[in-house]
């Protein structure tokens, strides 16, 4: 018998989304699964197929991103024989394989329009088209998409169709990032050191021990569950007897560092000012250093941008989401204060 994967995790944000997780699997209607990059949304979608009714059916995925935009419609829908030159056979979709089952599109904010419009019509009415067919295909598949992207702001914007999004929405679930969930750092670290561990062919795993805690606790992880598996690994790999001395956040940084404003590379010594060198060498420990230099950065970002969040993201490289998640993190602060209230004009989270 199939068995729904487990979600690894104690804190309370991943309880409570368990405890959704649960709610909603039974409910068969679509479901939208929102995150950053790497929280493990794949994960969670899977979870609510094999707690469903639909559990003995198939759960099939696609990366909507990872396949060209004139491959997407024959992907989903397939296509009939002779619908365009190499098609000598009737080929069946995503759908179609998925029928009684379950379909996970992940980064669905990337799907065309002409795309998103025949999807509409399978959650209302079940039936499509095949490409180059006239026969109405009927199916019965749960659909649940995924997305770090705004999809209200796309649908503002012309890039996603307002009618889906509604369908889509009918349940909306928010899979934390990792810097959200506390003891779940050390908890995760050590499963994937006993991994490693395994794959290595060690006989005893390496000790997660204080040092290593406190390096992966005061990293903010913009790559979340997938990034932290990725760290751990690298440092039982480099370093079992000393876990620590093998933790790199950064290894493709550190050995080819970023341009200087010359254009000639430099090392991140001497790229810094001498006032930013002069605050390093302060007291505070690495924790709190890398929380004021998060202050100090979305301070200047929304001073600049007006206060403007979406416009602070672009300016820092991160996404709407993760923006929101450090200023809710840092909201204390009085630099940060008076951009928690408030719009700042054309931004979609004014009024979040």
């Amino acid at each position: 018998m199939k068995k729904a994967p487990e979600i690894l995790g104690e804190s309370e944000v991943i309880l409570d989304l368990l405890g959704e997780v649960n709610r909603v699997a039974g409910i068969d209607r679509p479901v939208l699964v929102l995150g950053e990059r790497g929280t493990g949304k794949e994960l969670v979608a899977s979870r609510l197929h094999f707690l469903s009714e639909r559990w003995g059916g198939a759960f099939l995925t696609m990366n909507c991103g990872s396949i060209t935009e004139s491959l997407v419609e024959t992907e989903l829908f397939g296509y009939e024989a002779g619908a365009f030159t190499g098609a000598a056979r009737q080929r069946p979709g995503r759908f179609e394989a998925a029928d009684g089952g379950t379909l996970f599109l992940d980064e669905i904010g990337l799907l065309p329009l002409s795309v998103q419009e025949k999807i509409l019509r399978v959650l209302e009415y079940g039936v499509f088209f095949r490409v180059g067919g006239v026969e109405e295909v009927q199916v019965d598949v749960r659909v649940i998409g995924a997305t770090h992207a705004d999809l209200e702001s796309m649908v503002g914007e012309g890039k996603f169709k307002a009618d889906l999004l509604d369908r889509l929405g009918f349940e909306a679930l928010e899979v934390p990032p990792l810097r959200e969930r506390g003891a779940d750092v050390e908890l995760l670290a050590g499963h994937f050191i006993r991994r490693m561990s395994v794959e290595l062919k060690m006989e005893d795993p390496p000790m997660l021990d204080d040092a290593m805690v406190r390096g992966l606790r005061s990293y903010a992880w913009p790559g979340n569950v997938r990034e932290l598996k990725n760290v751990v690994e690298r440092a039982v790999a480099r370093s079992p007897s000393n876990l620590a001395a093998g933790l790199d956040f950064t290894p493709l940084r550190r050995r080819w560092p970023a341009p200087g404003r010359n254009g000639a590379e430099t090392s991140p010594d001497k790229s810094m000012e001498a006032g930013e060198s002069e605050w390093l060498r302060g007291h505070s420990g690495f924790r709190e250093k890398v929380e004021e230099l998060e202050k100090r950065l979305l301070a200047e970002a929304l001073e600049q941008s007006g206060g403007n969040r979406k416009g602070a993201a672009e300016a820092l490289r991160l996404t709407y989401h993760q923006l929101r998640a450090l200023m809710r993190k840092h909201g204390h602060d009085p630099r940060l204060g008076r951009f928690m209230q408030g719009g700042g004009g054309d931004d979609p989270g004014a009024s979040a």
